[in-house]
């Protein structure tokens, strides 16, 4: 993949329906202003989810996108887009979390169709298992299109590597497991041949600001970064970094609640940064 054109490469694997590797899920305080802020943003719709009525899935195209829970003040937990990695069982995978000095806050619990468990990796990084037990009705995204995929900021991008492979058996040969490859000092996640994540080194576990400390990244794809950028401004949001990367630009938003999100006009995390 080396030297590869963001632009022509395969797109990222898709996070949505039964079969998918991950799903992106914004915990906020206030459902109804997040409905409106991404839907003036990203252009979604939205559609009551089936774990309540503080739920509700991001659709674009008639396509789930991603889930939007909102959670009462009273609760002590931070406001943030979240990555959950589909998993067989999860009380396997949280033990496996725990047998390698992560972090498990929450679960398993059942949650509508499936089972979750929100957790941190040993460097702090947020991110949640799903068992699914229960077929998804979903469709999947179409073929050659992402509406998301994932970047991790870690201390040690090899390192990490490691921790999620063996949680989540990326490159254990089995069926239908996700791929690693290494390009330069990053680790490409592939699933069916496709990026799915980029890990990066270089984070800072202590640093203040919350860009720099290791977490994951939820990237969305835009036609037009600075249109987009605009548009979030406008509906109260705030720019925190532009960069330039391979091939095209990416921007950092702060929502109005305060999660960190990112938009791009790159098709797939691949290629280093210029």
């Amino acid at each position: 993949m080396t030297g590869s054109d963001p632009r022509t490469a395969p797109s990222a694997a898709p996070l949505t329906g039964s079969a998918a590797p991950c799903w992106v899920t914004l915990m906020t305080r206030d459902l109804p202003s997040a409905q409106r802020f991404y839907c003036e943003v990203l252009g979604w719709s939205f559609r009551p989810g089936h774990l309540g009525a503080e739920f509700s899935v991001a659709r674009r195209g008639g396509i789930p996108v991603a889930g939007i829970f909102a959670v009462s003040t009273a609760y002590q937990v931070a406001v943030a887009w979240t990555p959950y990695f589909a998993v067989e069982d999860a009380d396997v995978a949280a033990g496996r979390v725990r047998e390698r000095s992560g972090t498990v806050a929450v679960g398993p619990l059942t949650l509508g169709k499936g089972r979750g468990v929100l957790a941190s990796d040993r460097d702090g990084a947020a991110f949640g298992l799903w068992e699914r037990i229960e077929p998804s009705a979903s469709p999947p995204a179409p073929d050659g299109h992402a509406h998301a995929w994932l970047r991790l900021r870690t201390r040690n991008a090899f390192d990490a590597a490691i921790f999620y492979g063996e949680v989540l058996d990326w490159a254990s040969g089995r069926p239908g497991c996700c791929d690693v490859a290494y390009e330069g000092d990053e680790v490409i996640v592939q699933c069916e041949g496709r990026p799915l994540a980029r890990i990066s080194s270089g984070a800072v576990e202590a640093a203040v600001d919350p860009v720099v400390r290791p977490h994951w990244q939820v990237q969305f794809p835009v036609d037009d970064v600075l249109v987009t950028v605009a548009a979030a401004e406008r509906q109260g949001g705030s720019l925190v970094e532009e960069r330039s990367a391979l091939g095209g630009r990416e921007a950092t938003l702060r929502d109005p609640d305060g999660a960190l999100f990112t938009v791009t006009d790159l098709r797939g995390p691949v290629g280093p940064e210029s």
